[in-house]
């Protein structure tokens, strides 16, 4: 029987999983990693590039290295939330006739469905060399506020890769059905999914045989890709303020600075301090200038701080939608690489007045769930 996939689909990074040997695992791209780039690049070669080949070049090729699709999927360019998300970008966009998102890569216009479907036919390929053969089915997640356009885009996108799509399913469903996988118990579970470009709340009731949502909220433009902003903007504003030179303004200098901060950000998870260290990052009549800041945690914590408490006033809604107590909820999953963040952690742990669950890999639970449920999808056909 051949195999089938489950894809965290995700703005910054995607994973994929199967069942093997009874269990849901996720698998290594053929770069040997678990946490896939959401990136599609032209090389100045003319090659195209997906995932780690293509963030490794990005510092020398910004305006052909294209992320983030995830936020423009199913969107209309007008939209005011897309057009501030544009305003941030070093690639080049228009609108499409259909009133769409066209991306420019190389001298071609791509839609984010075509660039997404990319990214799912390399992990396509990447599974399929895993896996020793074909795969044709998947069950694709999306964040649980998409609505009916971005989920159609989002299955069009696996089609084009090549995939017959069984379902999109919503991330924070996914996570519940991994965190639930083999367990006897009914329970009431909020899942905290703070992810590279979306926050989703999602209460659940769980039992061995089903999974009902009981109330959804989140905010579809809140994600680890925020903070590593709120970084970029910090370290541009003090060379501005010290050298009097906008780094802004010029793309090269622009992703070099974007990589370091989301790399200072992702250390201050387990360090206090580290430094953004860029040398020859710009120079003006008097000769190079080279840019060195120590960060630490505790600024990082201000940086973001109140992008932590939108977060938490979106589950305290959430409850009351519900007219549960924090005490009703079961178990607290989190899901998502920001919510490896200690002050995450520690605000959700503030607000509940309990640990979150620290027994499923955040960053790989919904590509998990997603397998488990294109196993059910799959048994049932």
């Amino acid at each position: 029987m051949a195999k089938i996939l489950g894809i965290d689909l995700g703005t910054s990074i995607s994973k994929m999983a199967s069942i093997l040997q009874g269990e849901p695992k996720c698998l290594e791209s053929r770069e040997g990693q678990v946490l896939i780039p959401s990136i599609v690049a032209l090389a100045k070669n003319g090659e195209r590039l997906v995932g780690d080949l293509a963030k490794r070049q990005a510092v020398t090729n910004p305006k052909n290295t294209i992320f983030a699709v995830k936020r423009f999927i199913g969107r209309r360019f007008s939209d005011p939330e897309v057009q501030k998300e544009l305003k941030r970008l070093p690639y080049e966009t228009r609108e499409r006739s259909d009133g769409g998102v066209e991306i420019k890569m190389g001298d071609k216009w791509y839609t984010p469905i075509e660039i997404s479907s990319m990214i799912l036919q390399k992990i396509k390929l990447d599974a399929e060399e895993k896996l020793g053969e074909k795969v044709t089915a998947v069950v694709i997640t999306c964040p649980a506020n998409f609505d009916d356009s971005q989920r159609k885009a989002t299955k069009t996108a696996g089609e084009i890769a090549g995939f017959k799509v069984l379902r999109i399913i919503n991330e924070p469903t996914a996570a519940a059905l991994c965190y639930g996988f083999g367990k006897k118990k009914p329970e009431k579970v909020l899942v905290y999914d703070f992810g590279g470009g979306t926050f989703d709340v999602t209460i659940l009731d769980l039992s061995p045989d089903t999974v009902e949502v009981k109330a959804t909220g989140g905010e579809p433009h809140l994600g680890g890709e925020d903070f590593d902003q709120r970084v970029i903007n910090f370290v541009v504003e003090q060379f501005k303020k010290e050298q009097g030179i906008d780094l802004s303004k010029d793309p090269l200098a622009l992703q070099r600075v974007k990589e370091a901060s989301e790399k200072a950000k992702i250390e201050l998870s387990s360090t206090l301090e580290t430094e953004i260290n860029l040398p020859f990052i710009s120079a003006d009549a008097s000769g190079p200038k080279h840019l060195l800041y120590k960060i630490n945690r505790a600024q990082l914590e201000n940086l973001v701080r109140d992008l932590i408490e939108k977060s938490i006033k979106r589950v305290e809604e959430t409850i009351k939608e519900t007219q549960l107590q924090t005490g009703d909820i079961g178990e607290v999953v989190l899901v998502g690489g920001t919510t490896l963040i200690p002050a995450v952690r520690e605000a959700v742990k503030n607000f509940f007045g309990r640990e979150p669950n620290k027994t499923i890999n955040p960053e790989e639970v919904v590509a998990m769930g997603a397998a488990i449920e294109a196993e059910i999808l799959r048994a049932k056909e």
